[in-house]
């Protein structure tokens, strides 16, 4: 299969290494320039729970230069998906699907309202803990579950075909027909863990250990899970806490994504996870005050609010 992913940050470029260790054609698109430099160069390195392994594909900061494939993998952060969605025009054939993979909540109908709602899948990617170790270099602490599904109405033969690509790439896998689902369980575990870890500089490990931090992030999970719930959704757990514990216990040593970009200085995705809660529960006549908390101090600490 012709890959290009559009963002390959951390958790892009473990999906095109994976991938192109697998003998798929994979692109990295990304603007780092850096990044693409080395890949260029010396081939991606990609280490931790799959190995370690150099791989060599195709790295551009120009998408145009591709050409069409047979799928486009969005792997920027949530802000930045509109963006992304936008300079993949050029990658797209007449078949071509997109998956989008973010945290959070809105990505996909934001990639869809740009590339038209019948090109996009939706996927959720949970127990990675990954990071950049230096240009051309990242690495992930586990590789637990790929989720994917269609964004309206049960997995397709699409679906399928896609997620076999990324099974015989190492990848776990699953499909789902209610993606709503797939993009609750996940928002529980990140607004559990990502405001909490940023505001303290803490790994998920940490924030477990810690008495205080676990009682503030165990809230943000019990509040996100009572507005997904109170909004109709049916989660595959009935104790949001123990699940969040669970899934961060696998990957204690991790730090999150957002707690990656305040170390390097750059905008969070905090409006997507634990800022996404508040309106939602105000909509349902519900409150979330410990996700309100955390997301005015995370953007208290943004970069454009530094003096």
């Amino acid at each position: 299969m012709r890959v290009a992913i559009v963002g390959t940050g951390a958790m892009g470029s473990v999906y095109a290494g994976l991938l192109g260790s697998a003998g798929n054609d994979v692109w990295a698109v990304d603007r780092w320039t850096e990044h693409v430099d080395a890949i260029r160069a010396r081939g991606l390195r990609v280490e931790g729970a799959s190995g370690d392994r150099i791989v060599r594909l195709g790295a551009t900061t120009d998408p145009a230069t591709v050409g069409p494939v047979d799928l486009v993998v969005i792997a920027t952060k949530a802000m930045d998906v509109r963006a992304a969605a936008e300079s993949a025009r050029g990658l797209l054939g007449p078949e071509t699907v997109v998956l989008t993979i973010q945290n959070g909540l809105g990505a996909g109908d934001v990639a869809a309202d740009v590339l038209g709602d019948e090109r996009v899948i939706l996927g959720v990617a949970g127990g990675f803990g990954a990071s950049v170790v230096a240009p051309g270099h990242v690495h992930h602490h586990g590789l637990e579950l790929v989720r994917l599904g269609e964004r309206h109405g049960p997995a397709t033969s699409r679906v399928e075909r896609i997620a076999g690509v990324w099974r015989a790439a190492g990848f776990t896998v699953r499909t789902y027909d209610d993606v709503g689902r797939l993009v609750w369980e996940k928002l529980v575990c990140n607004a559990c863990f990502s405001a909490a870890c940023t505001l303290l500089g803490a790994t998920i490990g940490e924030v477990l250990a810690d008495p205080h931090a676990w009682a503030v992030a165990s809230a943000c999970a019990r509040e996100t899970y009572e507005v997904a719930v109170a909004s109709g959704v049916e989660l595959g757990f009935d104790d949001p806490v123990a699940y969040a514990a669970a899934f961060g216990a696998r990957i204690r040593g991790a730090r999150p994504s957002m707690l990656q970009d305040r170390l390097a200085g750059r905008p969070t995705e905090i409006d997507a996870i634990n800022g996404a809660v508040p309106p939602r529960a105000a909509a349902l006549g519900l409150q979330a005050p410990v996700n309100a908390t955390v997301t005015a101090l995370v953007k208290a600490g943004e970069p454009t609010k530094r003096g």
